[in-house]
């Protein structure tokens, strides 16, 4: 919980998580066939502290969020994820917010505002769009379950293969709206890419279908078109790779569409499963069970497949399975 920082009007929280991830079997998220045989353990070890402040002043509550995340993997310093990038530490979050204004470093509302994608580990092979950016947001929540979102962006490098932030003055742009109730949620965001002149566009829908059980769905469009790249085999050849070259339309083709489902089997365990396919002919599925051993540590086994038939891509035809198991206490 919070406390009252001495001196001043301020609460203030610490908390965040320890986290060891143990992988096995091919590279799910693979871009090439150099990539796709992991041949070894995969093992990343993290952890996170977070620091919320918050005071309520005459325009609303003054609120603060920072996170900072320190990774070792099985090589050495840094965090193995989905596109290959190493980090040692990173600052993940730093924003200002008042009322349902948001200023500073936060995650795109392209993925935020519609509610990212499913509960598993493994859920963006299928990317539905940059994460990381510098913004200027502006949210607003009415009583009776609706909200709408407009936000001002950055862009941010950490998911791409070129630059796709900001290149002169206009920026990229957000905006969405949602309805939510005891049922569900129904959600929509639309963005411009000002750096490529492009948008893209998802809808997704959440249904409760009972208080253990629910389901949703989320479709992609987006007007950029895709960009092959090639890279050397280390044998004389090439291997070719489909690139992200936009901060929104990051899935393969003009569509994607995500599903899943989660069923809370008892108290300790909940099911979970994701499926994605996108216009590359790209298919990829995950299913875990976490499961609470005791209050604030959970441990998750996972199992995931890729299968691809982009006839662009020197993965055609291939596919990767991956187990893997995370640990993690939270506080």
């Amino acid at each position: 919980g919070y406390f009252y920082i001495p001196g001043t009007e301020t609460c203030l929280r610490i908390h965040g998580y320890v986290r060891y991830d143990a992988k096995g079997g091919d590279r799910v998220y693979a871009r090439t066939p150099g990539d796709l045989d992991r041949d070894t353990w995969g093992k990343n070890a993290r952890a996170t502290l977070r620091f919320s402040t918050a005071s309520e002043t005459e325009l609303g509550t003054l609120k603060t969020f920072t996170e900072l995340r320190y990774n070792w993997n099985g090589g050495g310093d840094g965090e193995e994820d989905a596109y290959g990038s190493s980090e040692n530490s990173s600052l993940r979050y730093a924003y200002i917010q008042l009322g349902g204004l948001r200023v500073g470093l936060d995650e795109s509302a392209f993925v935020t505002f519609p509610g990212y994608l499913g509960n598993v580990i493994n859920d963006d092979v299928i990317l539905a769009g940059g994460y990381r950016t510098n913004l200027i947001s502006y949210t607003f929540t009415g009583g009776n379950g609706f909200s709408a979102i407009l936000s001002l962006e950055e862009g941010g490098n950490g998911d791409s293969d070129v630059d796709v932030t900001l290149n002169d003055y206009t920026p990229h742009i957000v905006g969405g709206l949602k309805y939510a109730g005891g049922w569900g949620s129904i959600a929509a965001v639309a963005a411009y890419d000002a750096r490529n002149e492009e948008w893209a566009g998802k809808v997704r829908g959440d249904v409760n279908i009972t208080d253990r059980f629910s389901v949703w769905v989320q479709g992609a469009y987006k007007s950029n078109d895709d960009e092959y790249f090639a890279t050397s085999d280390g044998n004389g050849g090439f291997y070719t790779y489909r690139g992200i070259t936009s901060f929104y339309g990051t899935w393969g083709g003009d569509w994607a569409v995500w599903g899943g489902a989660a069923f809370k089997a008892t108290e300790k365990a909940t099911f979970n499963l994701q499926l994605a396919y996108d216009d590359t002919k790209t298919f990829a599925a995950t299913a875990n069970v976490a499961y609470e051993l005791v209050p604030g540590f959970t441990i998750t086994p996972e199992v995931s497949y890729t299968k691809w038939d982009d006839e662009n891509i020197s993965l055609d035809g291939k596919d990767a399975f991956q187990g893997m198991v995370r640990f993690q206490r939270s506080f």
